[in-house]
């Protein structure tokens, strides 16, 4: 299967803005957890009012018949490529399996009357595993539901795809950032990234550490280090902003910036 899809960005990412609006249990861990951009984490012997702490989501042993669901809202609209369910230290308290189903409501979040439409069929999972599935279909969505059944424990819930946005309705004289990744920029590749991952320097907001930007590994050769970074959309720079927040003493003297010719 191929895993081209990993190229794009996390729709699902909170940094992004996005949340579960709705979640139908969320008893030993809060759904909101799933949607973090760290990597799970395991902490040993550490135990909260519910239970055992884990990083993701995890609701109760259902003793009845139906399942567990949640509702997202994206952070920002996109047509979707490929997701990576993963259960990362989900062991004997993971779902057997688990689907998604989006919708397009761009006024709002959905109500219990909207139509969705099923995006990934169930499919089945194992514990401590990711799975990755890519997706076939060009339309935008603006939320997701998430089904696991009937319940259990997922570490993260990434979606990756392109922003949506149309641009036929953008003012021409609005200055817009036409790389940030909400407005559909990708970072494509790059020289080194040996302590921070290129896409963090296209997301919103500031920078909350040092790790939540991009950053090499220090070069004893000579040359120097690039990103490649494919815009939203074509349009005419009018001012470049490099934002060293939080990379006080590792911070480059000049940064060039070179246009296709």
């Amino acid at each position: 299967m191929t895993q081209d899809f990993l190229k794009y960005i996390n729709l699902a990412d909170a940094r992004l803005g996005s949340k579960a609006i709705y979640v139908t249990d969320d008893w030993f861990a809060d759904v909101n957890r799933m949607l973090q951009p760290e990597a799970p984490v395991w902490k040993e012997g550490v135990f909260d009012d519910n239970g055992k702490w884990m990083d993701g989501w995890e609701s109760r042993r259902k003793r009845f018949e139906g399942y567990d669901y949640t509702i997202i809202r994206l952070g920002v609209p996109g047509v979707i490529k490929g997701v990576d369910i993963d259960t990362c230290h989900f062991t004997g308290n993971f779902p057997p399996s688990a689907s998604l189903e989006a919708c397009f409501c761009p006024d709002g979040d959905p109500s219990d009357a909207q139509q969705w439409h099923e995006i990934l069929p169930a499919v089945s999972l194992q514990g401590n595993s990711q799975h990755l599935h890519s997706i076939s279909d060009d339309r935008p969505w603006t939320h997701l539901r998430f089904n696991i059944y009937p319940d259990g424990g997922v570490a993260r819930l990434r979606v990756y795809g392109l922003p949506h946005r149309d641009w036929s309705a953008q003012n021409a004289d609005e200055q817009v950032d036409l790389a940030a990744s909400l407005n559909g920029g990708r970072a494509l590749a790059c020289s080194d990234e040996h302590f921070g991952t290129m896409s963090n320097i296209l997301n919103p907001g500031r920078g909350v550490n040092m790790g939540d930007g991009w950053e090499t590994a220090r070069r004893r050769t000579p040359g120097n280090d690039w990103v490649i970074v494919a815009l939203g959309h074509p349009g005419k720079s009018s001012a470049l902003w490099l934002i060293p927040c939080t990379l006080r003493a590792t911070t480059r003297t000049a940064a060039p910036f070179r246009r296709p010719l």
